[in-house]
């Protein structure tokens, strides 16, 4: 007899780049511009899913949303309102906050009552899954806090001129100047460091 032994695969996501210090400017570092055009992190529904877990802003027990492809186009679509809005609200402008009303009306969630680990009631927003776009709405309501109630002093780009990337300053002085010291910064610090080389 022939014993079978079945062996679960698991599934190796691929990982995402989180620097900016809030989940709405992560979203938009799922983009970027590379030599050959545009790299995009978001190619696939289960890329959203991957993404979402990775944040702690997916829901649970989901992994599908019907017809498939519409989680992807979904998440294009609030990327592009989220980078509209947040470009516009850095130059000083009063943007059209219709559309990503739109994803917020989506949503369908309501307050109920727990009891929490520590026998406390709490109140927990409770969310309907059966759309992209209700999936998608934690990271709306992220990028609406962040519009409402975000220092946009601090919400900055790269200082690198190679990167777009966004992020959020959360440093006590308020001075940070790259999306990461280990990468963009250091690489600017090597460059300043060999310009004061062959300027002496």
């Amino acid at each position: 007899m022939v014993e079978r032994t079945s062996k679960k695969i698991e599934q190796v996501e691929k990982p995402g780049v989180f620097l900016a210090s809030h989940a709405a400017l992560d979203l938009l570092n799922t983009e970027w511009p590379t030599a050959a055009g545009t790299e995009d992190f978001f190619e696939t529904d289960g890329d959203v899913f991957s993404w979402l877990r990775q944040t702690g802003l997916a829901p649970v027990g989901v992994t599908e949303v019907r017809p498939s492809g519409s989680l992807v186009r979904a998440a294009h679509a609030l990327r592009s309102v989220i980078r509209i809005l947040i470009e516009a609200r850095k130059a000083g402008k009063r943007p059209d906050l219709s559309d990503l009303n739109a994803f917020l009306a989506a949503a369908q969630s309501h307050p109920q009552l727990i009891w929490s680990k520590a026998r406390t009631i709490e109140i927990q927003t409770s969310r309907s899954t059966d759309t992209a776009e209700q999936v998608l709405a934690p990271i709306a309501v992220k990028a609406a806090e962040l519009l409402a109630n975000g220092d946009f002093e601090r919400v900055r780009r790269c200082d690198s001129e190679t990167c777009v990337h966004w992020f959020y300053d959360l440093t006590r002085p308020g001075r940070r100047r790259w999306c990461s010291m280990a990468t963009c910064g250091n690489r600017l610090k090597v460059k300043e460091y060999r310009r004061r080389l062959n300027s002496d």
